[in-house]
């Protein structure tokens, strides 16, 4: 081992902790994509803004009683984004492909929330066994906007159409329009309201999504930060008064985390918008599903 290995490494590493890709079992991936975003653009500086934030978080988790310092996880770095939506998209179906063949975990981190489409897109033929669990304000089931069929608010409806996951459940929803009230009604799309979570209670909410997703083999995880009120995430591209506390989001998505997840993403933290609040709390949001799946791990 060189000097250079010994007393240099890259500083923005999520969380400190780069194992070698063959002992890791969850690998970071960022993508700083936003070509297509509306309203307020900068997710694009979400992967490092992230992972800066994480390096200030302490690592033990009260939630699932692990310390993140002992996870088997490997910062890959950022994709190389193309400002075309559908070459990003394939590059990153290649990327996470290769990450599940390999039966590693792939967590990305966006940039705007249509990389969720590209990650499913490596999946191929296991797509038809996997529950998507998706945590957003919005239902992005539009056919189009603004002339766009692929952008950030119609890459669930290409998911459902051309995916075809075995179910789609979104949760805190609160914004959306008509036309895909319709869409979701008509294609057995579960909406779980953040009003609904507010009046029924997290435990309730929580069993709910298990039961619905109890006889899938696979659980893939997307978290929107702007399923947060604002006052929790002001940072964000598309943010929508009356979402949900930061204590609820973890507490329903950490009860998701089994041996049956193959990966998750946090998507749309946009930080020229605030003082780094809604950085830190995705990075934490990330850290304790991690240590929720690992701690999950190693009992089983």
């Amino acid at each position: 081992m060189s000097n250079a290995d010994l007393y240099v490494s890259q500083s923005n590493v999520f969380n400190g902790i780069q194992r070698p890709l063959e002992k890791s079992k969850y690998v970071i991936l960022g993508v700083p994509f936003d070509a297509t975003s509306t309203y307020r653009t900068g997710a694009r500086f979400g992967p490092n803004a992230i992972r800066q934030a994480s390096l200030n978080i302490e690592t033990f988790s009260f939630r699932s009683n692990f310390d993140s310092e002992n996870l088997p996880l490997i910062d890959l770095g950022d994709l190389h984004v193309s400002s075309d939506a559908k070459k990003t998209l394939d590059m990153l179906s290649l990327v996470c492909r290769e990450l599940f063949e390999k039966e590693k975990l792939p967590i990305t981190i966006g940039g705007e929330h249509t990389l969720t489409l590209g990650v499913l897109k490596g999946l191929k033929s296991r797509s038809k066994k996997t529950a998507l669990v998706v945590f957003d304000a919005h239902l992005d089931m539009r056919k189009e906007f603004l002339g766009l069929n692929l952008s950030h608010t119609t890459f669930m409806r290409l998911i459902n159409e051309n995916i075809k996951p075995a179910t789609i459940i979104e949760v805190g929803t609160r914004a959306i329009c008509e036309e895909e009230l319709n869409y979701s009604k008509k294609n057995g799309i579960e909406i779980i309201t953040s009003n609904q979570i507010r009046k029924k209670g997290c435990n309730e909410v929580k069993n709910e999504i298990k039961k619905a997703i109890s006889s899938y083999d696979n659980i893939y995880l997307s978290v929107d930060m702007d399923v947060l009120d604002p006052a929790y995430a002001p940072g964000v591209q598309n943010p929508e008064p009356e979402g949900i506390e930061t204590y609820r989001l973890l507490d329903i998505v950490c009860s998701l985390c089994d041996n049956r997840t193959i990966g998750f993403d946090i998507v749309e933290v946009t930080p020229i918008y605030d003082n780094g609040i809604s950085a830190i709390t995705a990075s934490k949001i990330i850290l304790e599903i991690l240590c929720a799946l690992e701690n999950n791990r190693q009992l089983s």
